[in-house]
């Protein structure tokens, strides 16, 4: 049972690696459908692959762009670089593409991205005898449609099935708002997330009378969906039969990352322990994914098809119960825990240190120092080498550190 987790850069690989990824899927500075994220560059790309395979976990690696005339030779020369490097496997969706990156690399592993609308077992047998080993299911499909896809497809081939995070408003992702509106293409990596905008609608006879698309004051943000979150829905997807949980979230902090990460990591092995103690800490996974970033949350398509209450029409924020404070990148002989600043924190404040095996510790801040030494009473400035003193020695490197008061924001 794979759990894989994304990163958007080299810091956010080794956090999923480090809290309970099996695998991590990244993007490349070309062909990924995240271009706004920091994403890898060919030496940061061979540093986490290293980092992951000397862990004994993989790296796939994005191309899942719907590729245009100019993009065919770039991505020749593109796969022939992976090759040196070399992912554990890649991830598309352009059958060109595909063609593309079998002649480059004959024996490379293969998944076909979500973007390629694989609804049914016959695309997935398609798939398989062109040379794919695995095939990501659209979002759009029930947990009855996967154990379908999963009794008509061979043994050794694997589903793959996004679990938790993000939803797009436009099937399998293909969404064309953000060209209309902005020039930017979605499905070139480019999406400008137009669907979490405000909208109201004009009726011809009466331009300049914007009426609200939903009954609501505030207008609407129709096109806005929650969450996707199956936390409490293990056993479910391990009996339909899916071989990878996916979490979406390229662009997301560390925080992030580690949250879903260890939280997933745990509901799946508890489960496979038995069903007695998943059931026994359900309460704490549904309390710890609440704790990253996220709007709301939905079961998406997997228990039938979503109703009004799948989509969030009074705001397009999001739930920040906690705030992200940094990862320890060392402990010095003072017991001061080093690291970079991500948000603001006072001394006096409760900070949550979260483990690695689960655990999560509270502790006061009783001291800050910048990078020379100098005493603080606030860190109010992103990216500071900070220096902190807690009222207990337990923060090892690795931890990462949060901090609930989401009004800071």
């Amino acid at each position: 049972m794979e759990l894989l987790i994304p990163a958007g850069n080299l810091e956010n690989l080794k956090v999923a690696i480090d809290y309970g990824a099996d695998a991590v899927y990244i993007g490349g500075e070309f062909f990924s459908l995240r271009a706004k994220a920091k994403n890898f560059t060919k030496e940061d790309m061979k540093a986490g692959i290293e980092y992951a395979h000397s862990r004994g976990k993989k790296v796939y690696v994005t191309a899942n762009i719907l590729g245009h005339n100019d993009d065919l030779e770039a991505a020749r020369s593109y796969f022939n670089e992976l090759q040196e490097i070399g992912p554990d496997a890649l991830i598309i969706s352009d059958p060109g593409i595909f063609t593309i990156a079998k002649e480059v690399w004959p024996e490379v592993e293969i998944h076909i991205s979500t973007q390629a609308n694989n609804t049914n077992y016959a695309t997935y047998l398609f798939w398989w005898k062109l040379g794919a080993s695995r095939v990501v299911t659209a979002r759009e499909l029930s947990l009855e449609e996967i154990r379908k896809i999963r009794e008509n497809i061979p043994e050794q081939m694997e589903i793959e099935t996004f679990v938790h995070g993000a939803m797009c408003m436009s099937y399998s992702g293909r969404c064309l708002l953000s060209n209309f509106f902005t020039g930017k293409d979605a499905n070139r990596g480019e999406c400008t997330h137009s669907c979490r905008w405000k909208y109201s609608v004009v009726e011809e006879k009466r331009p300049g009378e914007y009426m609200p698309v939903y009954e609501n004051e505030r207008g609407t943000y129709i096109f806005n969906s929650k969450d996707l979150c199956m936390i409490e829905y293990i056993p479910d997807l391990i009996k339909a039969g899916i071989d990878s949980f996916k979490i979406e979230g390229r662009m997301k902090t560390a925080l992030y990352v580690a949250t879903v990460a260890r939280t997933y990591r745990k509901a799946i092995d508890d489960y496979l322990k038995s069903e007695e103690t998943f059931k026994e800490n359900l309460e704490w996974y549904k309390s710890e994914i609440g704790k990253c970033t996220y709007r709301e949350f939905t079961t998406g398509f997997f228990f039938g098809k979503p109703d009004s209450d799948t989509q969030i029409y009074d705001s397009n924020t999001y739930v920040k119960n906690y705030i992200y404070i940094g990862t320890v990148n060392e402990v010095d002989k003072e017991g001061r825990a080093i690291f970079n600043q991500k948000n603001r924190f006072f001394v006096g404040d409760n900070i949550e240190v979260m483990k690695k095996n689960g655990e999560n510790i509270s502790l006061k801040v009783e001291s800050i120092e910048n990078d020379k030494d100098e005493k603080m009473e606030s860190a109010p400035h992103p990216l500071q080498l900070l220096k902190v003193t807690f009222d207990k020695q337990v923060v090892e490197e690795g931890d990462i550190l949060r901090v609930y008061n989401p009004e800071r924001q």
